[in-house]
């Protein structure tokens, strides 16, 4: 088996039209063409999200502060790797060092992609696994399809309530962080 580590970053997120409330996170090898799908939940698609538009919330958010933490007790995150997927579940470990001592932590996958993102370290993935569970190569980019704009909008949709229903029940942080993951979600997927 080989266990060679493969180099990943993240590619795009976007709302998954196969599963109600759930989002597919698209990892991809550096330096290769190799792709991995990811699905993962609403709360942690906006933390990626906020990392991949570098937005600061006005208050930390859980995995900022742990970011946080670790920089005020000078522990440094090395890596990020996906060891193992069973059953569609994929398993991660963060690597973190405190002087001289290297930690193994146990983490969801999806948690370790925004403490990568966050903290700026490499996100890694064995070459078996990876190779796996990549994606089938597609033929460069797909032409829009109606299906394909009844997805956005279904987001934009979904987000839209959500704003709403934060707004109803006074969360205003969460309010302000949903109405920009709206608008870049609009901008990034605007078509002229």
């Amino acid at each position: 088996m080989n266990r060679n580590k493969i180099e990943l970053q993240v590619l795009s997120l976007s709302y998954s039209q196969e599963q109600t409330g759930v989002y597919a996170l698209l990892l991809g090898e550096v330096d290769g063409s190799r792709k991995l799908p990811v699905i993962i939940g609403s709360a942690e698609a906006q933390a990626i999200l906020l990392e991949i538009r570098g937005i600061t919330s006005p208050r930390p958010l859980t995995y900022q502060l742990f970011a946080a933490t670790l920089e005020a007790l000078d522990v440094r995150l090395l890596r990020v790797l996906i060891y193992r997927i069973e059953n569609g579940l994929f398993y991660s470990y963060l690597y973190l060092q405190s002087d001289r001592s290297i930690i193994r932590i146990d983490s969801r996958t999806s948690d370790a992609v925004v403490m990568a993102m966050r903290l700026h370290c490499p996100i890694l993935i064995y070459e078996d696994v990876l190779e796996a569970w990549k994606m089938k190569p597609d033929n460069g980019d797909m032409p829009e399809t109606a299906s394909s704009r009844r997805g956005r909008a279904e987001t934009i949709n979904r987000m839209e309530e959500a704003l709403q229903e934060a707004i109803e029940a006074e969360e205003y942080e969460k309010a302000a962080n949903l109405r920009d993951m709206i608008n870049q979600f609009k901008e990034t997927h605007h078509q002229d």
